[in-house]
């Protein structure tokens, strides 16, 4: 018998794809995204409750458009449709969707919506509120069998519904926290028309998780990429539990961390329950970034070579098996996983080289988000300061040196990131943004220092408060902050004589600069 409920949903390579999953999941369902190309009988043998298609960039009626196999329609299984996926329920199923004209159904943003209290999605909102647009088609004519449920001033078809095949489609985004009461619509769907029960949590994922790597890999020895930052430390503390001595931690100290951060990580960890291993590694990715510019080229690099040093101390230490890493959805995400669009190539995922000297690569946190994360570590009786860490990038300090890497810039960057972060704490902010760094960006400019011409570098500072990290606001910190931590940098560090404050929120800006 299944162990838990579970709600697929399928990927047309939208923006808030990864939102849609985190929602479902705060709802206690389990689901999990996968391409909209999955074959029929796997959705079948997937066995859902309920099904969303996700939104996406493109227009049902181009050629080539994404689709999905028909025979989803005739499982009996209730089906949400976002957006692009909305405009595709309608189309295969006879309705007509055409693009939208200049003054008419084409909507961007916040959007005052009406709906009919008697569609299951809105029960218990009120008629009219907020939700959030981004869509150019529009349904032109809805199939037959449909109603619709909600419109706006320029959109007469914002939702529609099928209530004897509980199917559904909405042209706004409930997902994202713009949409008034999205989240209440997701609940509908699942709980009301679904009938989910809420049966996943983290204590269930941790015991099924443990059952798992334990009948997976036997008595197979494991080697765990260890940073000392969130994911890699839960990935650690699962590991540990599922086999215990079989498992060795490599900390690689590439040079690339923040101040005493390498000593600090050693010390958290070497007493714990496992084999630890430090491996010092400063001179060797210094000699591989040097001139190297690309950011693309930068994380390819300090992905291969981890595996490259990891394969050593495999040999060190005599046959291991399994490589784990601390690998989660949103590095998968922005890798490139599913339709979506490549933002970055995680050194973990996209910058790994294609021949791997392990029998396989072990990623017990794929599927989680960030927060869901932290609860695993709670559950698992890892103490707050490890679990509540800001996130820190694997590729380190090596994407926050704008263009090419030396000893000399990371040290500028070392002490202008441990000012910001003495001034914050001082200041009683620590907890004010949910992570929060210097950069070393590729900026000179011209500067007057002790009376005398300067030209320097340019420190920019990035604060960010978000829920998931797939998107994310600016923090707006107290100017008394800002100034006091302006003025260290430029009177301790030398090299430096201007420092800025990023506004720019993700999207469309990425939370890291490289």
């Amino acid at each position: 018998m299944r162990e838990n409920q579970r709600v697929l949903i399928l990927d047309f390579g939208g923006q808030y794809n990864e939102l849609i999953a985190r929602r479902v999941r705060e709802q206690q369902v389990y689901c999990e995204v996968h391409p909209c190309s999955m074959p029929l009988a796997e959705i079948r043998d997937y066995d859902p409750i309920g099904i969303i298609f996700t939104g996406g960039p493109h227009s049902v009626y181009e050629p080539g458009a994404p689709t999905v196999d028909e025979g989803v329609f005739s499982l009996g299984v209730p089906i949400l449709g976002i957006c692009y996926g909305c405009q595709l329920l309608a189309h295969l199923l006879g309705g007509e969707v055409v693009p939208a004209g200049e003054d008419s159904a084409r909507e961007y943003g916040k959007t005052e919506t009406q709906f009919d209290a008697a569609c299951p999605l809105f029960q218990g909102l009120s008629e009219e509120s907020v939700t959030w647009m981004s869509h150019g088609d529009y349904l032109s004519q809805i199939p037959e069998g449909f109603t619709v449920s909600a419109r706006s001033e320029r959109c007469p078809t914002a939702a529609i519904w099928d209530a004897q095949r509980r199917f559904f489609g909405v042209q706004f985004h409930p997902e994202v926290h713009h949409t008034a009461g999205g989240s209440v619509m997701l609940r509908n769907f699942l709980f009301t028309v679904c009938g989910a029960k809420g049966d996943w949590t983290m204590a269930d994922y941790r015991s099924r998780t443990v059952a798992s790597l334990r009948e997976k890999l036997g008595g197979g020895r494991v080697l765990l990429a260890l940073s000392g930052g969130v994911d890699s430390a839960v990935c650690a503390a699962l590991l540990a539990e599922a086999v215990g001595r079989q498992l060795t931690c490599v900390f690689v100290d590439h040079g690339l961390m923040r101040k005493g951060e390498g000593d600090a990580v050693e010390a958290a960890f070497s007493r714990r329950e496992l084999n630890f291993v430090r491996v010092n590694a400063e001179g060797r990715f210094l000699r591989l970034l040097s001139g190297v510019y690309q950011p693309e080229r930068k994380r390819k690099l300090i992905g291969e070579e981890f595996i490259r040093l990891f394969e050593e101390e495999s040999r060190k230490l005599g046959t291991m098996e399994y490589l784990a890493q601390g690998t989660i959805y949103p590095d998968v995400i922005e890798s490139g996983g599913g339709n979506a669009a490549v933002i970055k190539s995680h050194h973990n995922v996209g910058g790994l080289p294609k021949d791997v000297g392990f029998r396989e690569i072990v990623e017990p946190l794929r599927l989680l988000f960030k927060d869901e994360v932290r609860q695993l570590g709670r559950e698992l009786g890892l103490p707050e300061a490890i679990v509540s860490r800001q996130p820190f990038p694997g590729p380190g300090l090596a994407i926050r040196v704008i263009g090419p890497v030396s000893r000399k810039k990371l040290e500028m960057l070392r002490e202008a990131d441990a000012i910001f972060r003495e001034e914050m704490a001082a200041a009683g902010l620590a907890s004010a943004a949910d992570q929060y760094f210097a950069v070393l960006t590729n900026l000179r400019s011209v500067g007057v220092m002790g009376d005398a011409r300067s030209y320097d570098w340019a420190v920019a500072l990035r604060a960010v408060s978000t829920e998931d990290f797939m998107t994310a606001d600016w923090t707006r910190l107290p100017y008394e902050v800002l100034d006091r931590v302006s003025t260290r940098i430029v009177n301790e560090v030398a090299g430096v004589n201007r420092v800025l404050y990023d506004i720019t929120s993700k999207p469309p800006a990425t939370v890291e600069y490289e």
